[in-house]
């Protein structure tokens, strides 16, 4: 999935506008104006259409964590440069205050049967001989399952 598709998907599964999106990123340490929150939930095909970076990404998803969550005290955690789908996944789980049997039910609701398992060896060290790199489809399967957890009484964007 694409920078772009996460913040697209997360968006509509929560029914945020463009003003709270631009409080996210706010929250995670970046001021995005309205004309650049609008760029990056585009469409690829769109005229207008701006490719998220992965920091720019990050920097949401640490704003949805601080406005989830509330502001940790000290040092505010810096926005990665590389995202990678076991972060993403990680920084959703934190946000949302899931458990893993959170996170398994919210995937049953995108489809997709996960065992717990094969849920924790998304969260250990890259280093760990157990470690699994999380796929895009599972990433896409959560963002389903938020969406219909969430936001239950609309149609589901593909």
């Amino acid at each position: 999935m694409t920078t772009n598709d996460i913040l697209r998907r997360t968006r509509y599964a929560f029914d945020y506008n463009d003003i709270q999106m631009m409080e996210f990123f706010a929250s995670g340490g970046m001021q995005a104006t309205r004309e650049q929150v609008k760029a990056w939930l585009l469409r690829d095909e769109y005229d207008g259409f701006v490719a998220a970076t992965h920091e720019e990404l990050a920097t949401f998803l640490n704003g949805f964590i601080n406005t989830k969550r509330g502001k940790k005290e000290g040092i505010q955690t810096v926005a990665e440069k590389i995202l990678t789908n076991n972060i993403v996944l990680r920084k959703f789980k934190i946000a949302m205050n899931w458990r893993d049997e959170d996170i398994l039910e919210t995937l049953m609701l995108g489809d997709m049967k996960f065992s717990k398992h094969e849920l924790s060896a998304l969260f250990r060290k890259p280093t760990h001989t157990h470690y699994r790199l999380c796929k895009d489809q599972l990433i896409r399967k959560l963002l389903i399952g938020m969406h219909r957890r969430y936001r239950p009484t609309s149609d589901i964007e593909e």
